[in-house]
């Protein structure tokens, strides 16, 4: 058996193209999914999966873990920049597709069948509307409260806010009574039953981050994602360390030695890895193993596309430390036109049961993604009131 070719197939979603990777084998109708989608990098990723297919064509799919060792090593650069392990992440996604297949089995099979019943899904608010989510006003706590009560509505008992402003790198009280406003808001809108989290989008200093995580930390939130740089990682400790809000992080990082530093100064409680950023299913079990060994729970990042969320759904129901999986559902209305997924959800609950198809258990329609095709991503620039660059 040998990989025949592997392509990158684009599909414009407004904020991102989705960048679906297909590996196909020179066994008939035998061939892979996976994902590499990377906002604003679409060209430079197309690219990395052309010079990586240059390494492995002609290789056995079925040595997923000698064929990323190839991919991460060879052509001299290893694989840690983001670019080339979101190319590698995408390609190993789709031949651990190819092994489920060939074993008949969804790919949490294949590390020892399931280790929950269910996987708990979180939403964005507005349900991964990019207008809702990103450009609500943190003047408007209202609209916050308003997109929660709708978030419960819609059946989830978890959603993600950024209730967290672009902060200059010192400001005075007024940021920090506007994200707390907001959050009060929240809370008072769904209760205490609701798990609520606040995404500071890495926006503030590590001085206006632990002042943002301890005037939230009354709120009882789920988490607090990226109150600093993910660079600073002496900051991220000494937050986590102040505050009783357990900190994410962890999905701007790309490989196992990141991970090993971030764990290492106990900088976060909740671990972000993201599968298709961090070299795929393989470098993300060895991860997740460093993880379980510092006692660290993964809330894989997942804003991306259908196959990741697919990818991310299997990790969860192979991985003991894992606690909730973040979904968008509502970025573009045609989302569940361009794949068929094996996993069932709950409206109710909006909690997913385990895929029985093999491999991912996915299907895309490429007619489908054909109707989409790649255009410029929507830009997301910020400026400081002063015209200083700012974190989006």
């Amino acid at each position: 058996m040998k990989i025949t070719a592997i392509e990158a197939v684009v599909c414009h979603a407004r904020m991102r193209n989705w960048v679906f990777v297909k590996v196909i084998t020179d066994q008939p109708g035998l061939f892979g999914w996976g994902e590499a989608t990377l906002e604003w990098h679409t060209r430079s990723i197309v690219g990395a999966i052309e010079d990586l297919a240059e390494l492995i064509v002609g290789e056995d799919p079925s040595r997923v873990e000698h064929l990323w060792q190839m991919m991460w090593r060879q052509h001299f650069w290893h694989g840690n920049g983001v670019v080339r392990s979101t190319a590698i992440a995408g390609i190993d996604l789709a031949l651990w597709d190819i092994v489920g297949k060939i074993h008949n089995v969804p790919v949490h099979k294949l590390w020892g069948g399931p280790v929950r019943d269910y996987v708990r899904l979180y939403c964005h608010l507005g349900g991964g509307n990019l207008d809702h989510f990103y450009n609500t006003p943190v003047d408007n706590a209202k609209q916050f409260a308003d997109l929660a009560s709708q978030a419960v509505a819609d059946g989830f008992t978890a959603f993600k806010s950024m209730a967290v402003p672009p902060t200059m790198p010192v400001e005075g009280l007024k940021s920090i009574k506007a994200a707390t406003a907001c959050v009060a808001a929240m809370r008072d809108a769904v209760g205490d039953d609701i798990d609520i989290m606040v995404d500071c989008h890495a926006r503030p200093s590590p001085a206006m981050g632990m002042q943002f995580a301890k005037a939230l930390d009354p709120y009882g939130l789920y988490f607090l994602e990226e109150p600093c740089w993910p660079e600073n990682l002496d900051s991220l400790a000494a937050i986590n360390a102040a505050v009783t809000t357990p900190i994410a992080t962890g999905e701007r990082l790309t490989h196992l030695a990141a991970f090993r530093d971030l764990f290492g100064v106990r900088g976060c409680e909740i671990c972000q890895l993201d599968l298709t950023h961090c070299g795929g299913f393989s470098e993300a079990r060895r991860i997740a193993a460093l993880a379980e060994a510092h006692r660290i729970t993964l809330a894989p990042h997942n804003p991306q596309g259908p196959v990741s969320t697919a990818a991310s759904i299997e990790f969860g129901f192979s991985q003991p430390s894992y606690i909730i999986c973040e979904s968008v559902h509502e970025d573009v209305p045609w989302r569940n036109d361009v794949v068929e997924e094996g996993f069932t959800v709950d409206p109710a609950t909006r909690t997913v049961t385990p895929n029985t198809r093999p491999g991912l258990g996915i299907s895309i329609n490429e007619d489908e993604v054909r109707k989409h095709p790649f255009e410029q991503e929507v830009a997301q620039r910020v400026f400081y009131r002063d015209g200083a660059v700012g974190d989006w």
